[in-house]
């Protein structure tokens, strides 16, 4: 991931929704569904990328709000 972009992952049994570059979480707790909101709007007002993992810690989805590199085509 690139720097400022978002993730969204479970740790210790926490959702928590991170920005990439950053020492900690920005935010921390409730469920998946409302991490995921968080991090879907704040991966869109800094126009970047929002990564959700799940459980496992594997990719589970990307959304970019900016600049995408591969737009898709038509």
């Amino acid at each position: 991931m690139a720097k400022g972009d978002v993730s969204t992952y479970n740790e210790d049994g926490q959702w928590k929704s991170k920005v990439e570059g950053s020492s900690r979480a920005a935010h921390v707790g409730g469920t998946k569904a409302e991490q995921q909101a968080v991090g879907r709007q704040m991966a869109q007002a800094r126009g970047v990328e929002h990564t959700i993992r799940k459980m496992d810690g594997t990719i589970g989805a990307k959304n970019s709000y900016g600049n995408d590199q591969h737009p898709p085509k038509g």
